[in-house]
């Protein structure tokens, strides 16, 4: 087990990132900056919450938050179908094997 971090990034812009394009980055406004303060979180080890020993104070860890109803998978899918413009669990150019955290699906 090894404790998790905070990393982030700006990409190029890359045909990848902006839908062949289409997303056009503005340099003007650049230097751009990211902040994080006060940032703590915790996390499970995949596959997920069923496996961890959950802190009684954080109400999102409840069973109830552990699977979505088949109305909430719905709007997750339909969600994913019109907004998500790039995922890397589906990017086999870049990733040939699928990232561990990507197996479980919904």
């Amino acid at each position: 087990m090894q404790a998790m971090g905070v990393f982030s990034t700006l990409w190029e812009a890359d045909n990848w990132a902006t839908r062949g394009g289409l997303e056009k980055i503005n340099w003007s406004k650049a230097p751009f900056y990211a902040y994080y303060k006060d940032f703590d979180i915790e996390g499970c080890a995949i596959p997920g919450p069923a496996t961890c020993a959950t802190n009684p104070k954080n109400w999102w860890e409840g069973v109830e938050y552990q699977a979505l109803s088949a109305i909430e998978a719905r709007k997750y899918r339909w969600v994913r179908m019109n907004h998500v413009i790039y995922d890397y669990c589906q990017d086999k150019s870049r990733y040939p094997m699928t990232p561990h955290e990507c197996l479980s699906g919904i």
